[in-house]
């Protein structure tokens, strides 16, 4: 069975390897800039992230980002609503320091990206 899960696993130097680092690079703000909206509950999260890329952008679990969101205190808990099946939902929202982490990171990516894209798009036919 653990040989299976390394099957799965994609493999450093592959498309699928770039998505999933840039997805766990990127989780934090994703959960950062929809709670900025209003607050939510992990699996709304995920299924709005889904929705929103069209299917390109999908998690399995968010828990250990939410953890470790909270545990910056960059997100907090707003509401525990027990369902009648017995399921909790927690509800969470972007708290002040959250939004300033949100906006810091939001830059920072910019940058990247736009760097990113200069690279790709160089012309250095002209170049010696």
């Amino acid at each position: 069975m653990a040989q299976n899960s390394i099957e799965r696993t994609p493999k450093s130097g592959t498309p699928a390897g770039m998505r999933e680092g840039m997805k766990k690079a990127t989780t934090g703000m994703l959960v950062l800039s929809l709670l900025q909206h209003k607050p939510m509950y992990t699996y709304e999260i995920m299924r709005c992230v889904e929705t929103i890329t069209e299917g390109v952008i999908t998690f399995n679990t968010l828990y250990i980002a939410i953890y470790r969101l909270k545990e910056h205190g960059y997100i907090a808990e707003t509401d525990r609503i027990v369902s009648g099946d017995n399921h909790a939902r927690i509800y969470f929202r972007i708290t002040e320091a959250g939004i300033a982490y949100l906006d810091a990171i939001t830059a920072e990516y910019r940058r990247m990206t736009d760097a990113i894209d200069r690279v790709l798009t160089a012309d250095l036919s002209d170049r010696d």
